[in-house]
């Protein structure tokens, strides 16, 4: 997620999560980042080592589950004691064939309970519905975890149930969560060997966009090197050991390889540069800035937001935020949310008069901002119950938040445009989406990074539908497999504000189908 007074695209973040970059980033690696993640995997035990917890109902929820949930920890680093939490819903339509979806959520620092509970799960909080107390689950038909098995994430270590034993262990970074994730994945398949020929796909919205496809990278490196060695190239070899063929948390002779397909990123934080300079155009194709300031910041600026050249340039840009800074940037239709309802200890707080006054902040607020019903989640999480039904370890966290945004985060993947080249090059599908009215980041600009790209246009823009004829967005597709596509009337985390319109953009592509 991207705060609501996060203005322009990114620069929270740089202030924040990125104001290490330089003091760990991969530069000062020896070795590749690939190959380091390739050795560490291989030193993995081949037994099975998750624990899972089949949850079949849930204090909220009116009746058993419609729909099978897993939940459980995998060590990725025993060394620190890290643990990453996870929710594992199953296929409604076919689960032994149906694609499976590795779901980031944003942040850094949303639980996968947002993609379960906000974005494309098969649970939503009853936010109209409440008027205190507990919150009501309801079941979202239009999930699409109706077509697909979806693995919903608490990544990184520090975010929603996931923790580690060590104070060291809980020190993360873009770097680090790839690196913990491949490992996550490959013992998840471990566990669960009756997914590895179901079509994989990383997928996930917001700041996982410098996630999803640094972990897809990563994954097509490790499986091309097995692939190489089975078919008699030479073998990956670690020192004072024999070569020998590799394995991929399985042994050699059953599935060799992630059955990756591709990957799928909403309105992904991509790279500054290109985030940043498409924010104040599109605040003027909005209305939302004069003819008069535009031209005064395209000029003193050369269309360059995300690093002023002068002072004329910073003054313009100044001035334009002077006159959007009451605008919600999640979703430009929608009320600014106030500054308490994004504060971690506002949503911290669930007890007692804390809890009173918060329940009625909430009821009188009418749930007019988006953020305001991920209150209900910080409710539900810390109920006690909810945590033994979902087979939480006790006294392994604190005061549970949905969105921990004080995690000590490293920013060290700086921009992932490259990645997408490489992943285009080696035909990996691709479906990039943007809310049209999501200000923080803009469709403008991840059309202007996928425009550096110099694909191949096969199927120029045009609107896609819904129902009977009603247009639902548009979209446009290379012959590189990547198809980019708008949700008309989304904000940020297009989903959570049209899932059905998502799902059927979801449907159609998963299925190689024009949207």
């Amino acid at each position: 997620m991207l705060p609501s007074n996060h203005r322009p695209a990114l620069q929270q973040r740089q202030s924040t999560a990125m104001s290490n970059r330089n003091s760990g980033g991969s530069c000062s690696l020896v070795l590749p980042l690939w190959l380091l993640l390739f050795l560490a995997i291989l030193r993995l035990p081949a037994a099975a080592v998750g624990t899972c917890h089949v949850v079949t109902g849930m204090c909220g929820f009116d009746g058993p589950l419609p729909f099978y949930l897993e939940t459980g920890y995998v060590e990725v680093d025993e060394r620190l004691g890290v643990q990453l939490f996870y929710y594992f819903v199953r296929s409604e339509r076919d689960p032994d064939k149906d694609p499976l979806l590795l779901w980031l959520s944003g942040g850094p620092g949303c639980s996968g309970i947002s993609g379960l509970a906000y974005e494309i799960g098969p649970l939503q909080f009853d936010a109209e519905g409440y008027s205190g107390g507990f919150p009501t689950l309801l079941y979202r038909p239009e999930a699409w975890t109706k077509v697909s098995n979806i693995i919903f994430v608490d990544s990184p270590v520090g975010t929603g149930f996931s923790y580690a034993t060590s104070e060291e262990g809980l020190k993360t970074g873009d770097t680090k969560a790839v690196k913990q994730l491949l490992i996550f994945l490959r013992k998840w398949l471990q566990d669960h060997p009756q997914f590895l020929s179901n079509p994989l796909y990383i997928a996930g919205d917001s700041y996982s966009g410098l996630i999803i496809p640094s972990l897809t990278l990563e994954i097509d490196r490790l499986t091309s090197t097995i692939v190489a060695t089975l078919f008699g190239h030479p073998m990956l070899v670690t020192k004072n050991s024999p070569a020998r063929p590799c394995r991929i948390g399985i042994e050699l002779g059953e599935e060799p390889r992630f059955n990756l397909k591709g990957y799928i990123a909403g309105n992904p934080v991509t790279d500054n540069q290109f985030d940043t300079d498409g924010h104040i155009p599109y605040l003027h194709g909005m209305g939302l800035v004069s003819d008069e300031l535009y031209e005064n910041a395209r000029e003193n600026c050369g269309g360059k937001y995300s690093a002023p050249c002068s002072a004329a340039c910073t003054e313009a840009i100044q001035a334009i935020d002077n006159c959007t800074r009451d605008i919600n940037l999640q979703n430009i239709l929608e009320p600014a949310c106030p500054d308490e309802l994004w504060s971690p200890k506002t949503l911290a707080e669930t007890d007692g008069t804390s809890r009173v006054m918060l329940e009625s902040a909430v009821i009188l607020s009418g749930f007019k901002c988006t953020q305001a019903k991920y209150i209900l989640a910080n409710i539900w999480g810390n109920d006690a119950t909810i945590q033994e039904s979902l087979g939480v370890r006790k006294g392994t966290i604190g005061t549970w938040i949905r969105y921990n945004r004080d995690l000590p985060y490293t920013g060290d993947i700086q921009s992932t445009v490259e990645y997408h080249s490489r992943l285009a090059t080696k035909g990996y599908a691709a479906l990039i989406y943007n809310g049209d009215h999501d200000a923080g980041v803009t469709p403008v600009g991840t059309q202007a990074w996928i425009r550096y790209l110099n694909l191949t246009i096969v199927d120029d823009w045009r609107p896609w539908y819904v129902g009977v004829q009603q247009v639902a967005g548009f979209t446009r597709s290379y012959s590189s497999s990547l198809t980019f596509a708008t949700v008309k009337g989304a904000g940020h985390i297009a989903p959570s504000y049209k899932l059905l319109e998502c799902q059927i953009m979801f449907r159609r592509w998963i299925s190689q189908k024009p949207l």
